[in-house]
């Protein structure tokens, strides 16, 4: 497989059990935002983990840029559920932190203006010298893009970083993420279990079925135009194709996944455009009545 990222054949398993997951293969482009569903169970963070170097295959290999990934590195910054910041550091430092471990023979001055170029990036110009105690929720998670940002990755990895915060504040993040991915060109790996987070973020959704001995069953292919917007994306016509092909997928074609006939080098990509518009066609078009014509 080619790609910018590919995952080749990847299984984890622990001891003599069952694998979590097992052969595994994904190619991704450099620029595309992939998000990735399935139940809780189905090695998604486990996938991310292998990515980030944090973890390593039984099996299989993963290559980025043409390097097989043998561990931890920069070219690869993770987001977390939890912002993992330093308590004891402000904005600044934290992100000034991330800046002097890419950058060892910067001084304090280059760090702090590189750092400060990524705080106005997530909005947060102003609040430099507060602590993590001094944030909101969602502040805090800025502070954490910003970081992973500021080290000018290949990749984001992305673990559910919005699951713990309120709708509104995930909204208003997801649309900050959306925006800097979109300029920047940014690669990004990202698990979620909202639907509706994936359709409106990526560019390809990528199914799992159910563990243990999950494999990826689709990938979908997202039909929206990719300058989409959060005030109008739900009223395309085809998002709710989108969205009942993914959660008819949860709840009942995962379960029921049959692996025997899955070739898992040969993930189908789904793309749903055209079946939809079809639907839609066939929905809106005037039902003649049996009354017409009669006397």
């Amino acid at each position: 497989m080619t790609g910018f990222i590919s995952i080749e054949g990847i299984a984890r398993r622990y001891g003599a059990g069952p694998a979590i997951f097992e052969d595994l293969w994904l190619t991704m482009q450099r620029g595309e935002f992939v998000c990735v569903i399935g139940h809780s169970g189905c090695g998604k963070t486990t996938v991310l983990n292998i990515l980030a170097g944090l973890d390593t295959p039984t099996s299989g290999a993963v290559i980025v840029d043409g390097k097989a990934i043998e561990g931890p590195s920069l070219d690869r910054a993770v987001i977390f559920q939890g912002h993992s910041l330093l308590p004891w550091r402000t904005v600044l430092g934290n992100v000034a932190y991330a800046v002097t471990s890419r950058h060892r023979g910067w001084g304090k001055a280059q760090v702090e203006a590189h750092a400060r170029k990524f705080i106005a990036l997530v909005g947060l110009t102003g609040s430099e010298h507060k602590r993590p105690a001094e944030l909101s929720g969602g502040m805090k998670q800025r502070v954490g893009i910003a970081r992973a940002l500021s080290i000018e990755p290949k990749i984001m990895l992305m673990d559910e970083p919005f699951s713990a915060l309120d709708a509104l504040t995930r909204g208003t993040l997801q649309d900050e993420v959306r925006r800097i991915c979109t300029d920047t060109g940014q690669t990004v790996f990202m698990i979620t279990h909202d639907v509706d987070e994936a359709i409106y973020l990526a560019d390809k959704v990528v199914l799992m079925t159910n563990g243990p001995g999950a494999v990826l069953a689709e990938i979908v292919d997202n039909p929206l135009p990719r300058d989409r917007a959060r005030t109008d994306f739900h009223k395309h016509p085809l998002y709710y194709g989108v969205r009942n092909h993914i959660v008819d997928f949860l709840v009942t074609r995962s379960r029921g996944f049959v692996t025997a006939a899955h070739d898992p080098r040969n993930v189908p990509l789904v793309r749903l455009g055209h079946a939809v518009e079809t639907a839609i066609a066939r929905h809106t078009q005037p039902v003649p009545s049996p009354l017409v014509g009669e006397g």
